[in-house]
């Protein structure tokens, strides 16, 4: 299959799964980004929902990218998640989720 016909499932995917958790579902956005060794998607979200997104421990993120993981095996396409930490001031700090 491919990987024009594959990303916008992952990516519709991650997106609702994020809508869901978070209190301004209206902010969460999700990029992709191909590299050599895959597609990474970026989710960024409302810098109050951060803490929802990544959860106590960082379990949420976990949940998150285990999922995605399940993804890429079915699609053969291998996928990586980061989450975009944004601080409220509007300056933009890239973090990923432990």
């Amino acid at each position: 299959m491919p990987q024009s016909a594959i990303e916008p499932s992952a990516v519709e995917l991650i997106l609702e799964i994020a809508r869901a958790l978070v209190d301004r579902p209206e902010e969460v956005e999700v990029a992709s980004a191909d590299h050599d060794a895959g597609t990474v998607l970026r989710l960024r979200v409302d810098p109050t929902d951060v803490g929802k997104i990544i959860g106590k421990q960082g379990r949420t993120a976990r949940s998150l990218r285990t999922i995605l993981g399940a993804v890429s095996v079915k699609l053969h396409h291998r996928y990586t998640l980061e989450i975009i930490e944004e601080a409220r001031n509007g300056a933009a700090g890239n973090s990923e989720a432990h």
